[in-house]
């Protein structure tokens, strides 16, 4: 009798867990189905006013483009464009760029007063080395110094915050997002750059407190979500006075 139940419960913890395995593949396919659709939708926002006064440049990945923003105008570039109206925004940000490619996109001689580089997301979820991450900031944050008096470095918050992740998946994201930071606020230290943390523990985190700042693929902000990351970025950057020459509009 002890022998049959032994086994009974140990088939149902067998389907139990195959059920679980199951419903987590669904549940992942879901997710990169809906990111997938929305980067298809996605594209970075681009603004020359007809007598710009500052010149922004932006690159990165995703987050730079606005990748789960309901429109191009409700990401950190747009955001930025009706905050300060005689700015132009050049934004070459990509979908899925890692910050060895960011270097590509900090190509060219042309000045600017402002460079913003929203990008590291990748490289935490695709697992890139430590090291090599390291190097690949110290090279992005150099050339972007050499194209700006400002350079403003923001990476995504805390990936393993996002929905998408589950644990413990989602604990090692959150070990590496923490490492990102940390890498980010040393470079930015080391060549004249602002850091915008975003980083917080789950505890802390309004993603984690407020769904609807995570889009429908669970890894990407949503229009509020955004809204939140431009909030920081104007406080903790001080852009109000940074950029005040591109606030005024000629009548």
């Amino acid at each position: 009798m002890a022998d049959t139940a032994r086994k009974r419960a140990s088939q149902v913890l067998r389907w139990v867990a195959i059920a679980l395995v199951v419903g987590a593949g669904a549940r992942t396919a879901w997710r990169l189905h809906e990111s997938a659709e929305l980067v298809r939708l996605s594209s970075p926002l681009q603004r020359t006013p007809v007598q710009p006064s500052l010149r922004l440049l932006i690159v990165g990945d995703s987050t730079a483009v606005g990748t789960g923003a309901s429109v191009p105008h409700a990401s950190v570039a747009g955001l930025l464009g009706q905050a300060f109206p005689r700015l132009q925004i050049v934004n070459r940000a990509r979908d899925g760029a890692k910050l060895a490619a960011v270097l590509a996109q900090l190509e060219g001689i042309e000045p600017f007063d402002m460079v913003l580089v929203m990008a590291g997301g990748n490289d935490v979820v695709r697992l890139r080395g430590l090291q090599a991450l390291q190097g690949d900031v110290e090279r992005v944050a150099r050339r972007a110094r050499q194209r700006a008096e400002l350079v403003v470095l923001m990476p995504s918050g805390n990936v393993g915050n996002a929905p998408f992740f589950l644990a413990p998946m989602s604990w090692l994201m959150t070990w590496r997002s923490r490492r990102l930071h940390t890498i980010v606020d040393d470079a930015a230290s080391r060549h004249g750059a602002v850091f915008v943390d975003l980083f917080r523990e789950a505890i802390d985190d309004p993603f984690v407190k407020h769904p609807e700042l995570n889009a429908a693929d669970g890894l990407h902000p949503s229009d509020a979500g955004y809204r939140l990351w431009f909030g920081e970025l104007m406080v903790q950057a001080d852009l109000s006075k940074r950029l005040s020459a591109a606030l005024a509009v000629d009548h």
